[in-house]
């Protein structure tokens, strides 16, 4: 809180403001009157340890502790020597191999409190002073003690290693498991609570590797075994037992639920959550197989406690009150038993019987039932107990060592003070065990600060410190408690209460300490160092004496079952507890037996030692074990008791403080001068309370006198030697002089300031006034001026205006007059104009009216004279037709109407037909119908008038007409209907046309809105396109880097494993050179020497005759990680192939053999031919010359095939385009090509076999030579050429012989019959050879055949994979594709192997030859005359070499190449070479002399000089390691002979760099490949030595350098240390810099540079350089509270600009080495950056890309101000980072890999030095080496 009003004396209220805002007033002790205490400094608060509080007193480090725990999350504080383990109850990634690391080596108060720490500091300690250490593990139930001994011994396991073989750290982890299971249980408090105390001494041999290790045990708690507590369990195993019961090997063992035992039920809780007891059961089995007991043992061991169980379940029925019975044929009893294999009758007997014994007589008397029950109950805890300590023997044997111990570390695990509601026996002897463990604690403390005191030379003054030497008196001493306590267990009536009054007489207000209840006689008080504690005696005497009777202990002794046995078999000879076991364990939960009859003698008084005399023995003996070595402190706190985590109860863990001695020590060092700075620190720190003049060259004098003037009272502070020491609160009130002077000093710069930035603005501001004045006052004048002009122009506008207004108006009114004027006129013209109209209108309306009654008059007299007409015409009608009736009854009148009849009739017939068509027509047209019908009707009308006349006969026609009329009625009819329709559907149709042109527009705005969108469709699939292109280019930049990431991480395990290759080859080597110095006199005859391979020395020796697909899975053996599974038939395969190779090459090397034999036989034969010699050799050349580039095409075959193997495997790998497919198209391309090839050269074949025949000719030879130049054009090597040209001479010597003898008689049909033979045999030879190359070809045919099948089927494999689903896609072609590739490779090995007999035979039949041929050479050149040679015919070939012109080899002599490697590799000494000499001189001079063993074609010579010089290099590696320079300079030379063996390969990609001079170097007759690889892997490993020799030189400079020290100083002060030793951050002498660090780089740039080192290698190292600095820096910043900053942000972002300069001036800003500094970069920002709200906490997220969500959020925990003016991190903000980071992906890790190594490559560098030019150097020493 801060106190808001000044505090006066006499004050009774303190007005107080707390930490979240709230206003309290505190009221003063009336009596004491004491004021609260002060709190430490805000810079003290979060302290990394308590005694560098200022303050020290309960509040003050409770706050501290709980500042550390709750905001920041920090489990561990130190305490002085003391650490204080919080339990967080939740798993903290705090305890990885990474934090092991980095905690490994440093000093304690370097980093951030941690139980690693400690163990280091144990171990740093055990080897440096030589002396046994402990670590003392104590705290309550669920306080985490067994956790924190845990990863102790994890610790001790993985820094130390084990000395042998035999993984003694792993068992040494194993006994945790197995003393879990039997000595843990579920607590109130506690799931996984240990029930005893053990003290484990792991021991350590001369070198500190863990040997072996020891335990021993305390306290057993034996009663749980009989019985638990509510929501408590028996022991784990138990448990375990009962969850594997359904295992079918514990089928005997007749178990069953948990529930069902007695022994396992009453807490009632069986199952802790989070934990699956059947698979805990497989662990305890797994280490009890690690710890060497056996199957047969571990089913003794559960048998046993199954019997447990079992008896627990024994019950009795009383018979009276003094005796008791079991039922017959009880079952839990009869399987106890039989488990057990004891007879049931005897063991029934005696567990309801006891037998007593007297002076005289024995007799045997039964028990009550509930004694039974307590008889069953002890014997149950008896076999516990005694099944316990046989594991613990059993471990122990499993951990001893056979070799010496040196020294150990103990780590004690030991219950902590202990009260409860009940205290009983155990509680009593826990509390005993602290008290002495207290006492030692308190007596180390106290030698502690003496020892400081008197280093320092500081006055002595003692210290007063509680010490408790009473209290253990009051209860060990004699009549002691528990002296009184074994007094009263040997009386025979003794009881609780009679020992309780004995203890009230005896101590009662004779020792303060002790104490008596008020309300309770059967209870005591003791006043312990914690606490008091009341014990309640009921249960004393019984404990403590451990009672089991002697008859049921004999009744097990006589048990079949010989494990039962093993356990038993000490009861006779009982040891003391004094006196350990032989494997130094402590019997300490030994049960007395009572006998029948006491036995005399001491064996007898020692088995009768009670349970606390035991305890006491034993404590002593732990108590000197512990005063012999030096003791670390853990104390364990519970900050709940519920288990919350981080939850923390204030007063819980102050009780707990208390109990544990953390606050006595505080008190202790409270009592001294608990404050202590160096000079330099203290100088550093309040260096701004000094004036300039004060400050003197000897920082002890200056810091006296500043302290002398601050504090007036000396006896507040004293100086030492190296130290201040100040007393409690004299550091806050310098803190607060410091932060005064700051204060005062910030105002003042605040005042300055602000002055200056108001004179500045003062300034800039009358400035402006006046500017301003300026402008205003021209602004007014111009205004002036302009209204002037305004005022004049606007009377000339006024006056024009008043002009115009007026003429306006006139002709306003003007045009008003005309327009009425005209309207008027117009009127009165309308007017008339009407008049007359209607005038008109009404004439014309007479006219017709008059008209039309004139017409009506007129038709009415018409129509009655009609009338008249036809009354008259029907009269006379009907007197005609009088007369035709009369004329018609005579037969020849009907007979002549009858033939006119028929003609009317048929004319009738047409018309009506041609009605029906009109008919027809009127339905067709409708608009016209009604015109249609008047005419026809009128027609038919005048038709029936004439047929009515004409005759009856008619009346049929009649009728006709009468159905038509009607049709023509109803089409009428239809006809209105239609027009109707024809109404309806214009109407329709007008409708229609609306609404469609309606819809129209509509539509057509659709259309319009439709265009829109699919503009702006267009656009957004414009901007889609855009994007998914974008995205496809992010995608396809991602997927290349994923792929640059798996080639790395491929090329990174790769070297991984040739680093860890070597590091067994080392180990190898070492074991030999062990082995070779242990035998003195080696044995004769056991060297040998190989003749088909090198030496044995390297594993990188290969043999030019060893095939490349024999190497081939030794080079995929190690990247090939991820390779499918090895299938059996093909390893089977491989193996009897390699039997096949072995016996074809011995049958090879025989036949071999038999050939020369055969061609030294035949020798006489070829010089009786000499004709044919020409044709025979080159006939051979030409086969060899073939069969050479088939061999080498078939490797380059072989070696596209490794390549297209060695890729990842993906799904991929067999599809079109592939590079396994792709290989395989190659290949089948290149078999059609070779065909073609093949036909060529049998054209040139026969071509030169003609030239041949005709060149033996006599005149032929000597007058045509065309033939022989074209021959030689056709032949493209000069090897070739040479052996044509031998060939060409031999014969033509022989001819020229024969013609200087041609006058000789006879000589002449010699000749021809000669001639004769020679062409016999060169057709045969054709022949021969034409039938041999149609087989060839044939071959060929059906090669290419099968590559098509194969092609095929890869397609429709192809297919079928392509429909599975991905995995079984992936898995089936990685199968084929293995199977495949690995019969193809076995088929081309068949074919190299052949091709490389032949080779061989031809090369060794090629020498025999050469030597035969330069015989008859000379024999011949000496029989020819230089006439004879002048007509020799042309020599075109053979030019003479001038002497001078080097070829650029080396020759030497086989012997000296032993003394090549000693002088050029293993005497070499780098700095004369880099600074005299060109840089990778030797390996331009080995390379040289490979070449001449190249040009000689001796491939042994090849093959001893590059093992050689492997092993050369190797030898001078393991011999200077540690020397930069050495490891530089040889990595440099062998990337540089790695590169001219790529240059000078002859190969097509590395000769293209090369000048035409150059390439005429290149090897000719071995393909070194394989070599090229070895070496690669060579660099590889010198390389990773490089690098572990540069990380040790830098490792001690990084931290001081790039953290601790302080490159700009007075940025960050120094915060007040400690107890633990800080690291100075201020530069003394022996301290390491940034510069240091730069000077460092700078001479590893440099010897590099010297070196010749490949630029891109360099950049390789300079990368991995920085990565290991900026890794290391952000380990230790992770694990420093005291460096997380703002100021120590500045100082780390300073020191990395310093670094990135420093690559710039070395033009290495493109090595990537920058890219891994940002880490820590953003480390520094985030510490600098402000850290309050959202928006700071987005741009946190945004900036922190680097770090892990788990390095974020420990950094911003860590978070420290080391100034009042910087605030702390709230949890609140870091809540909030962890919520924007919580969908972030990324490593849980908290450090980063400061051991990873980025894979190495060696990017091809070729020379411009040509090698002729090389000139070697007299100071070698290689005068035995010639230049050729």
């Amino acid at each position: 809180a801060e106190l808001l009003k000044d505090y006066k004396q006499g004050d009774k209220v303190i007005q107080l403001r707390l930490e979240e805002g709230k206003e309290l007033e505190y009221c003063l002790d009336p009596k004491t009157k004491e004021l609260p205490p002060l709190r430490n400094p805000d810079i003290l608060v979060g302290e990394n340890d308590l005694t560098a509080l200022s303050y020290l007193h309960e509040p003050a480090v409770l706050h501290n502790l709980k500042v550390r725990f709750i905001d920041s999350k920090l489990i561990y504080t130190y305490c002085g020597i003391v650490l204080v383990a919080i339990n967080p109850y939740e798993q903290l990634p705090i305890y990885g191999e990474d934090i092991i690391n980095a905690y490994s080596g440093q000093n304690m108060g370097d980093m951030d409190p941690h139980i690693f720490a400690v163990a280091e500091e144990a171990y740093k300690q055990m080897a440096r002073d030589e002396r046994n250490q402990s670590i003392i593990v104590s705290g309550e139930s669920g306080a985490g003690k067994t956790v924190s001994a845990k990863y102790a011994m994890r610790y001790f396991a993985t820094v130390s290693g084990s000395a042998s073989e035999a993984n003694v750290e792993e068992k040494v982890l194993a006994s945790n498991p197995i003393m879990e299971s039997i000595g843990n249980a579920k607590t109130t408090r506690n799931d996984n609570s240990s029930r005893f105390g053990k003290y484990i001494e792991i021991g350590f041999d001369k070198r500190y590797r863990i040997i072996g290790a020891n335990m021993r045990t305390y306290l057993l708690e034996k009663s749980r075994v009989v019985f638990q507590a509510e929501e408590e369990r028996n022991y784990h195993i138990f448990y375990q037992l009962c969850a594997s019961a359904a295992l079918p090997e514990f089928k005997t063992l007749r178990l069953g639920n948990a529930n069902y035992f007695h022994y396992t039920k009453q807490g009632g809780s069986p199952v802790i959550d989070g934990i699956d007891d059947a698979k805990e059961m497989v662990h305890t089995r797994q280490a009890c197989t690690l710890l060497g007991i056996n199957d047969l043992y571990q089913m003794g061991i559960f048998r046993i406690l199954a019997g447990i169980l079992h008896l627990g379940n024994v019950g009795f029925t009383s018979r009276d009150a003094d005796s008791c019975t079991i039922p017959h044929k009880h079952e839990p009893l009869a399987i106890f038993c039989d488990l057990m294999g004891v007879e049931y009758q005897e063991m029934s007997h005696w567990l309801c019987h006891r037998k007593l014994a007297t002076a005289s007589e024995t007799y045997i008397k039964p028990i009550s039932k509930l004694q039974a029950i307590n008889a069953r109950d002890a014997l149950a805890k008896h076999i516990y107990a005694k099944l316990f300590n046989w594991i613990v023997d059993h471990v122990n044997k499993a951990l001893h060592s056979t070799i010496k111990q040196h020294s150990f570390i103990g780590v004690l695990d030991i219950y902590g003070f202990e009260t409860f509601e009940i205290n009983s026996f155990e509680q009593f002897c826990i509390n005993y065990a602290n008290e002495k463990l207290q006492q030692q604690f308190n007596m180390h403390v106290f030698k502690l600060e003496q020892e400081e005191y008197m280093k320092e030379q500081i006055p002595w003054t003692l210290i007063d410190f509680y010490d408790n030497q009473p209290c253990i008196n009051l209860i060990e001493a004699k009549l002691g408690i528990l002296d009184l306590l074994d007094e009263e267990c040997k009386m025979p009536k003794g009881s609780d209460d009679s020992w309780a009054q004995k203890l009230y007489n005896t101590h009662l207000k004779k020792c303060a300490l002790f104490e008596k209840p008020r309300m309770s006689n059967k209870a005591f008080i003791i006043q312990h160092f914690a606490d008091k504690v009341e014990y309640q005696c009921e249960g004393f005497l019984e404990k403590n004496k451990d009672t089991v009777y002697e008859e049921q202990i004999k009744v097990l002794k006589s048990s079949k079952f010989k494990m039962l046995l093993e356990l038993f078999q000490d009861e006779e000879k009982a040891l003391s507890p004094t006196s350990a076991t032989p494997s130094g364990r402590t019997l300490l939960s030994r049960t007395a037996v009572k006998p029948a009859k006491a036995k005399p003698g001491q064996a007898s008084k020692e088995h009768k030692k009670t349970v606390g005399h035991q305890f006491r023995n034993s404590l002593h003996l732990l108590m000197e074990t512990l005063n012999a070595t030096t003791p670390h402190y853990v104390r364990c706190i519970k900050p709940n008791d519920f288990k919350f985590p981080f939850t923390f109860d204030e007063k819980r863990a102050v009780q707990q403080l208390r109990a544990c001695g953390v606050l006595e020590t505080i008190r202790i060092s409270a009592a001294g001068f608990p404050s202590r700075w160096t000079y330099q620190e203290f100088f550093s720190r309040y260096r701004v309370l000094m004036k300039q003049k004060d400050v003197l060259s000897d920082r002890k004098q200056t810091c006296k006198n500043l302290l002398e003037n601050l504090i007036l009272n000396k006896d507040k502070y004293q100086f030492g030697k190296t130290k201040i020491f100040f007393r409690a609160g004299q550091v806050a009130y310098l803190e607060k002089i410091r932060a005064d002077k700051l204060r005062v000093a910030c105002i003042r710069i605040q005042k300055t300031i602000r002055g200056w930035l108001m004179r500045k603005k003062y300034l800039r501001m009358r400035k402006a006034a006046i500017t301003i004045q300026r402008y205003v006052r021209g602004y007014q004048a111009r205004c002036y001026a302009k209204f002037l002009r305004r005022t004049r122009a606007a009377i000339i506008i006024q006056k024009f205006q008043r002009m115009y207004v007026v003429r306006k108006r006139y002709h306003l009114m003007r045009a008003a007059t005309i327009m009425l004027q005209s309207l008027l006129r117009g009127y009165i013209a309308r007017n008339k104009y009407q008049r007359m109209l209607r005038e008109h209108k009404a004439i014309i309306i007479q006219k017709h009216v008059r008209g039309w009654l004139a017409r009506v008059c007129y038709h009415r007299s018409l129509k009655a004279i009609v009338y008249l007409q036809c009354c008259y015409r029907r009269m006379m009608a009907k007197r005609e037709l009088k007369k035709l009736k009369i004329e018609a009854r005579s037969v020849e009148r009907y007979k002549k109407l009858n033939i006119g009849m028929e003609n009317k009739i048929m004319q009738l017939q047409r018309k009506v037909d041609e009605q029906n068509k009109d008919y027809k027509s009127l339905l067709e047209k409708l608009t016209n119908l009604e015109t249609t019908y008047n005419t026809e009707t009128e027609k038919l009308r005048s038709d029936v008038e004439r047929l009515r006349v004409s005759e009856e006969e008619a009346k049929n026609a009649t009728n006709r007409v009468n159905t038509l009329q009607e049709e023509i009625t109803r089409l009428r009819k239809e006809l209105h209907q239609t027009q109707s329709e024809k109404k309806t559907i214009e109407e329709w149709a007008d409708k229609y046309k609306q609404e469609t042109e309606q819809l129209v527009s509509e539509l057509k705005e659709q259309n319009t809105l439709l265009k829109k969108e699919k503009e702006e469709l267009n656009r957004l699939i414009h901007d889609q396109a855009k994007e998914m292109t974008e995205t496809m280019e992010k995608k396809l930049v991602e997927e290349t880097k994923q792929l640059e990431l798996d080639l790395n991480d491929e090329r990174l395990r790769y070297q991984n494993l040739l680093n860890e290759f070597s590091r067994l080859e080392e180990r190898y080597e070492d074991l030999k050179d062990e082995v070779n110095l242990m035998v003195s006199i080696p044995k004769p005859g056991h060297k040998r020497t190989d003749s088909t391979h090198s030496s044995n020395e390297s594993e990188y020796t290969f043999s030019s005759e060893i095939t490349e697909t024999e190497d081939l899975p030794l080079r995929m053996e190690e990247p090939s990680e991820k390779k499918a599974p090895l299938d059996m038939s093909l390893f089977l395969k491989l193996q009897k192939r390699v039997t096949e190779l072995e016996q074809e090459k011995q049958s090879l090397q025989d036949e071999l053999d038999r050939k020369e034999e055969q061609a030294l036989r035949t020798k006489t034969r070829e010089e009786e031919r000499p004709p044919m010699r020409g044709a025979e050799l080159e006939y051979e050349s030409l086969k060899r010359q073939e069969l050479e580039s088939e061999n080498k095409k078939l490797k380059n075959e072989l070696n596209e095939l490794q390549k297209a193997l060695l890729e990842k495997s993906s799904p991929e790998v067999t599809a079109p385009g592939a590079p396994a497919y792709r290989v395989l198209l190659e290949q089948l391309t290149s078999v059609s090509e070779e065909l073609e090839v093949r036909k060529e050269e049998v054209l040139i074949l026969r071509s030169q076999l003609v030239s041949q025949k005709e060149a033996i000719q006599p005149k032929n030879t000597m007058t045509d030579s065309t033939i022989l130049l074209e021959d030689v054009q056709k032949m493209k090597d000069k090897g070739e050429i040479a052996q044509a040209y031998i060939g060409l001479k031999e014969t033509n010597r022989q001819s020229l012989q024969d013609y200087h003898m041609l006058n000789e008689d006879g000589e002449l049909w010699l000749v021809y019959e000669g001639l004769k033979q020679t062409n016999r045999l060169l057709e045969s030879q054709l022949q021969s050879q034409k039938k041999s190359h149609d087989n060839e070809l044939e071959a060929l045919r059906g090669e290419i055949q099968s590559l098509k099948e194969e092609n095929n089927r890869q397609q429709q494999l192809l297919a079928q994979n392509l429909q599975l689903p991905p995995e079984a896609r992936i898995e089936a072609s990685l199968q084929h594709e293995i199977t495949r590739l690995t019969n193809e490779n076995l088929d081309l090995m068949e074919q190299l192997e052949k091709q490389d007999k032949t080779v061989r035979k031809l090369k060794k039949q090629l020498k025999v030859f050469a030597k035969k041929i330069g015989e008859l050479e000379v024999g011949q050149m000496e029989n020819i005359s230089p006439g004879q040679i002048i007509d020799e015919p042309i020599r075109p070939v053979n030019i003479p070499r001038k002497e001078k012109d080097f070829q650029g080899m080396l020759e030497y002599k086989k012997d000296d190449e032993p003394k090549l490697v000693k002088y050029l590799i293993l005497d070499l000494k780098p700095r004369g070479v880099a600074v005299n000499l060109i840089p990778g001189l030797p390996a331009y001079i080995l390379f040289m002399c490979v070449r001449h063993a190249d040009y000689l074609n001796d491939d042994q010579k090849v093959r001893s000089l590059l093992t050689s010089t492997i092993n050369g290099i190797k030898k001078v590696l393991k011999k200077r390691g540690d020397d930069f320079e050495t490891v530089s300079f040889w990595l440099s030379n062998t990337c540089r002979f790695l590169h001219c063996l790529k240059q000078y390969s002859g190969e097509e990609g590395f000769m293209k760099h090369n000048t035409p001079r150059q390439n005429e170097h290149c090897l000719t007759n071995f393909d070194l490949a394989e070599y090229r690889q070895v070496l690669s892997d060579l660099a590889i490993q010198i390389y990773q030595q490089l690098i572990r020799v540069l990380e040790n030189i830098l490792q001690p400079m990084i931290v001081s350098g790039m953290l601790e020290h302080e490159t700009i100083q007075g940025v960050s002060g120094v915060k007040p240390p400690g107890l633990r030793k800080r690291t100075s951050s201020i530069a003394d002498e022996g301290t390491y810099t940034l510069d240091s660090i730069i000077r460092q780089l700078n001479t590893f740039h440099f010897v590099m540079c010297q070196h010749g080192m490949d630029p891109e290698l360099i950049k390789q190292v300079i990368k991995q350089t920085f990565y290991i600095t900026g890794a290391v820096t952000l380990n230790n910043l992770l694990l420093r509270k005291d460096m997380c900053s703002w100021s120590k942000g500045m100082q780390i972002r300073y020191n990395v600009s310093q670094l990135e300069e420093w690559l710039r001036d070395k033009n290495l800003m493109n090595s990537g080495a920058k890219e891994t500094l940002e880490p820590l970069i953003q480390a520094a920002q985030l510490l600098q950056v402000k850290k309050k709200t959202d928006e700071d906490a987005e741009a946190i997220c945004s900036m922190c890309n680097a770090l892990t969500t788990a390095q974020i959020v420990k950094v911003l925990n860590l978070y420290t101000p080391v100034n009042e003016f910087e605030e702390r991190v709230s949890i609140s903000f870091i809540r909030t980072i962890q919520m924007r980071l919580r969908d972030r992906k990324d490593s849980p890790q908290l450090l980063m890999d400061a051991k990873h190594i980025f894979p190495v490559t060696f990017p091809f560098n070729p020379s411009s030095l040509a090698l002729e030019t090389i000139q070697i150097p007299a100071s070698l020493g290689l005068a035995f080496i010639s230049r050729v």
